[in-house]
């Protein structure tokens, strides 16, 4: 049994694409996007879902495979010879040299190192070309539909592409990843002889960058991923063949916290109605947010709340079970929910006897 209490008005605002140039934003990009790092609200997109080659930014599906495979950072890597020899940008590994893997991943993510994307992949699975076969795994996970990965380090190679919405999607999951995210944010850092610079000059000159990676061939074009955080609020930019990256990320940002503020809707523990209670002296309980909701809203924007609630509930019942959902949607779409718990448990209190004393007691009841 479901129950349905009383709603907001439900905006009238498309949801989630806007228009490209929406507000006279725009982007010298093919492919561009900026999504919500927390609901995954897309805020601007232009041609988010055009496959294209994606250059360096694949370093962060290497990254976050590899720290899935082997959460173990300090574990040490022998280098060996037939792992060399990549083409491009290098940290210039040697044979025989041992360095541990998270110095691999400073190297990769800092200094874009290709050297090292491959070592990574040949130390997690064997070879890259299994390694590429848990990039794909990972990519389908996440939703990456339009995305196929042929090697670590994102060098033009036939079956090897992906788009900015599915790139966003990918650096929503390595910020939540804590080791990738903090290799991402890091500006500079000197790993035994070697110092490695983050190429991502937005660390230094956008305020609240917390990273997260370029990328450039000549076929891709410039690529790059960034996010930053103000106030809580985590925006998450993806440009593709962009020659003007840096300045249309900074205005993409802007543009994002300054008409999308995180607005929350709920805090954690808010009643949200009352469940019938039997077996219990208590009437009823109260049903209350499992967590603090938050969602990126424009002004003007107003959700829809909608409470689903089980129909009744038999002691003994336990704090925190959960009795329900709340549920807000925009525009018809559902885009926040969190699950309805009870806020204090109950015992069974009502004593049931046997024999006479039922009688006696039914007959006091009345």
């Amino acid at each position: 049994m479901r129950r349905v209490f009383a709603a907001l008005a439900a905006a009238a605002i498309a949801l989630t694409v806007l228009p490209a140039r929406a507000h006279g934003v725009g982007t010298s990009a093919r492919c561009a996007i900026l999504m919500d790092g927390e609901s995954g609200r897309v805020l601007y997109a232009q041609n988010i879902h055009e496959p294209r080659l994606i250059a360096s930014i694949t370093k962060l599906m290497t990254a976050l495979v590899a720290v899935e495979q082997e959460p173990d950072l300090e574990q040490v890597v022998t280098i060996q010879p037939d792992w060399l020899g990549s083409e491009g940008s290098s940290i210039y590994l040697r044979a025989g040299e041992q360095i541990t893997l998270e110095g691999l991943l400073y190297g990769l993510l800092l200094q874009s190192g290709n050297d090292a994307a491959l070592a990574i992949a040949c130390f997690v699975a064997g070879d890259e070309e299994a390694f590429a076969q848990l990039m794909n795994q990972k990519a389908q996970g996440l939703g990456m539909d339009n995305s196929s990965f042929a090697n670590a380090s994102g060098l033009n190679q036939e079956g090897h592409y992906s788009t900015a919405y599915d790139m966003a999607l990918l650096a929503k999951a390595c910020l939540e990843n804590e080791a990738v995210a903090r290799i991402c944010a890091t500006r500079s850092i000197t790993v035994g002889s070697r110092t490695f610079v983050n190429h991502n000059r937005l660390l230094a000159e956008y305020d609240g960058c917390v990273g997260m990676k370029t990328g450039y061939t000549q076929r891709a074009g410039r690529t790059l991923v960034s996010a930053a955080r103000r106030e809580g609020q985590t925006l998450i930019c993806v440009t593709l063949d962009d020659p003007d990256d840096w300045q249309d990320h900074e205005q993409l940002l802007d543009y994002g916290f300054a008409t999308y503020p995180s607005t929350q809707l709920c805090q954690q523990g808010q009643g949200m109605g009352q469940i019938p209670l039997a077996g219990s002296l208590l009437p009823s309980l109260e049903a209350v947010t499992a967590q603090a909701v938050r969602f990126p809203l424009a002004q003007g924007e107003t959700p829809t709340l909608e409470v689903e609630l089980i129909g009744s509930l038999q002691a003994p019942v336990q704090a925190g079970q959960a009795v329900g959902r709340a549920v807000w949607t925009l525009d018809g779409q559902e885009v926040a929910s969190t699950q309805l718990i009870c806020a204090v448990g109950a015992a069974s209190d009502l004593y049931t006897p046997d024999g006479w004393w039922a009688r006696l007691w039914q007959a006091l009841l009345g």
